[in-house]
């Protein structure tokens, strides 16, 4: 009996400290135990020293600390543009150039040293090479940073009177064009009209295609083109070679560049008739006649290339020369002092070897004397001058 009571008083009193002792448990549990979670986060708490402090390789800005010790957010642009950008050979929007280094680059130096070296005066001619070359050095560099532009329309007429340097601008133009990437080759293909027209049907259009075919990639350069067009002769095949110009310098103009060369007069005449024509040709490029001075200047030029020059004597009379042949017909400015240097460069070695027994030294083989030059009183228009 009384050992039943004993144990009907133990076992609840052991029951209560049992709890007393599970709610003291718990109580320092919750004291000394890290902070729960916030709801919605997975990943355990980092020391501050696991913190980046910058954004993650994904791209995504890491988690902001608060507190003391925090780190800032920083806030990067991604950069996959840029990389693709790079592997395309595409500068990135921050990038900065100098057209200096771009011209180093386009190596078109030399090509505008050349225009100056070669040809005398030419200003306005000289003004509207440069244009164009900065127009495309521009757009060259605009490429480098994605913007891109519609090609421009770089089919030309050069007009003026023989001698005055049009196809020397045309060989320095196409160099220009290569350098700068908008043709492939950069050759000049030379033409004129029976290279392109044929005397019976059937012949015009094959010759024409030949020609332009072996331009692609470079100029073709059409002399005395307003020849190409004969409205008086209702045989003339002219007009067919023209309509296939017109067709090729609209379809592919990506391809090659046309030059039209001719007398101002003639050349005004052949757009009038032909509109289509003026529509495709973007650049008028003048040549005006050399004056005196500058045709002397040439000749300087030229003998100085041969080892030649002219003494003062010869340099008066070839003046004199000069301002009585640029009034007669047929004139042809540096073409015709060419030819007169080519005559005088006779006459001097006519007159040397003449003198048999003589002793001549390197200077009198250079020197051209006033007696070598044609005299103003012989003045003739000479053949093919």
């Amino acid at each position: 009996m009384k050992g039943g009571i004993a144990i009907a008083i133990a076992v609840p009193l052991a029951m209560l400290a049992g709890t007393a002792f599970m709610l003291w448990w718990r109580r320092n549990q919750n004291e000394y135990a890290p902070p729960r979670p916030v709801l919605g986060t997975t990943s355990p708490p980092q020391s501050l020293d696991n913190v980046p402090s910058s954004a993650s390789t994904s791209g995504n800005p890491a988690p902001a600390q608060q507190g003391l010790g925090a780190l800032p957010t920083i806030q990067r642009a991604s950069p996959p543009d840029r990389r693709a950008a790079r592997k395309r050979g595409l500068l990135p929007p921050e990038a900065v150039i100098t057209f200096a280094e771009e011209r180093k680059a386009a190596a078109i130096d030399e090509v505008f040293a050349a225009l100056e070296r070669e040809l005398v005066g030419l200003v306005p001619v000289k003004k509207q090479v440069e244009e164009i070359g900065s127009l495309l050095l521009v757009d060259r560099a605009r490429q480098r940073f994605g913007l891109m532009a519609p090609r421009p329309n770089l089919h030309m007429c050069f007009t003026g009177a023989p001698g005055t340097g049009k196809t020397t601008v045309g060989l320095l133009m196409a160099s220009l064009l290569h350098q700068l990437g908008y043709l492939e080759q950069g050759h000049l293909v030379h033409a004129m009209r029976n290279d392109l027209v044929g005397e019976y049907i059937g012949q015009t259009a094959p010759k024409t295609r030949r020609v332009i075919d072996r331009a692609m990639g470079g100029v073709l350069f059409i002399d005395e083109a307003s020849a190409l067009y004969q409205p008086d002769n209702n045989k003339d095949f002219g007009l067919e070679a023209i309509e296939i110009l017109l067709q090729v310098m609209e379809n592919e103009r990506d391809k090659f560049v046309v030059i039209l060369a001719g007398y101002k007069d003639r050349m005004d005449v052949f757009f009038e008739s032909n509109p289509g024509m003026r529509s495709r040709v973007a650049h008028h490029l003048d040549f005006a006649d050399y004056d005196v001075d500058e045709l002397i200047a040439i000749g300087r030029v030229m003998l100085e290339r041969s080892n030649y020059y002219l003494s003062e004597e010869a340099e008066a009379a070839f003046r004199e020369y000069l301002i009585h042949r640029m009034s007669q017909p047929l004139f042809a400015n540096a073409r015709s002092v060419r030819n007169e240097l080519e005559r005088a460069r006779l006459r001097h070695a006519h007159r040397l070897a003449a003198d048999q027994h003589r002793s001549w030294g390197r200077d009198d083989l250079m020197r051209i004397e006033a007696a070598d030059i044609l005299s103003r009183r012989a003045v003739a228009v000479p053949a093919g001058d």
